[in-house]
């Protein structure tokens, strides 16, 4: 037999045993283990960023018991099981890559993104807008609704229409800020915002991965700031601005 077939049947022997015998796992729900995986999904993510290819093979792994786990409940349930959710997104990829397993042609990934999202619509989508979550961190919202507007032609053509569209919008802001209105402030904040997410995409950068690289550039830095501080017998809180500027100054070499 196929060696992924045996390590996947025993993943799901492994599963019946838990949910069998351990009381943890006897005990978890679709609701319970929901803030679960989107903390897997989280460290995932953190060991792709940090290119720890063991880390990204063992949160793999994580994830997939987690989705293991949820279709041992919906066969409880008796509303689906693993069956079901194989079969169901083999039988989505195949029909939404027609120029794969029909006879549609494409010339670009463009044209593949353009055609999927086609395609939701005839399956019943109303909104190309309707399979974005929620509750996704606000900066991933705003590429994939961007994203998602470009495949159906709503769309800027140049760059420079919306590196303009940003001067417009921090124009705007500034505006509102001399007022000291926070509700206003906060919208036009959000509307710059929205507006810096887009041109990112326009050249090919992902403002996420932009951010949290900075994060961690900064959180580096003022570790190294707080590390200096105590090895010179200093607290920051006692320390001038301009003497914490001098040191952060030198992180930057490291």
């Amino acid at each position: 037999m196929d060696k992924r077939l045996v390590a996947f049947e025993r993943l799901l022997d492994i599963m019946d045993d838990l949910r069998e015998k351990c009381p943890w796992d006897k005990k978890q729900t679709l609701e319970t283990l929901r803030p679960l995986t989107i903390e897997e999904t989280y460290e995932l993510a953190d060991a792709i960023s940090d290119g720890d290819l063991q880390g990204v093979k063992e949160e793999l792994g994580d994830l997939l018991l987690h989705m293991v786990f949820y279709s041992k409940i919906g066969s409880e349930k008796k509303a689906f099981d693993i069956t079901d959710v194989l079969n169901g997104v083999c039988e989505k990829l195949i029909h939404r890559h027609p120029h794969i397993y029909g006879d549609v042609e494409v010339t670009s990934e463009e044209d593949v993104k353009k055609n999927w999202e086609a395609l939701k619509l005839k399956e019943g989508k109303k909104s190309v807008l309707e399979g974005v979550p929620r509750s996704l961190p606000a900066l991933v919202k705003a590429t994939r609704v961007q994203e998602k507007v470009k495949q159906v032609g709503f769309e800027w053509e140049h760059k420079d229409q919306v590196w303009d569209k940003v001067k417009e919008e921090l124009g705007e802001f500034e505006e509102v800020a001399q007022l000291g209105d926070k509700d206003k402030m906060e919208d036009e904040f959000g509307d710059l915002m929205f507006s810096l997410v887009n041109y990112a995409r326009f050249i090919d950068i992902s403002p996420d991965n932009a951010l949290s690289r900075t994060n961690a550039k900064f959180i580096k830095r003022f570790t190294y700031l707080e590390n200096k501080a105590a090895a010179m017998n200093k607290s920051l809180t006692d320390m001038s601005l301009e003497e914490m500027e001098a040191i952060w100054q030198e992180s930057k070499a490291y």
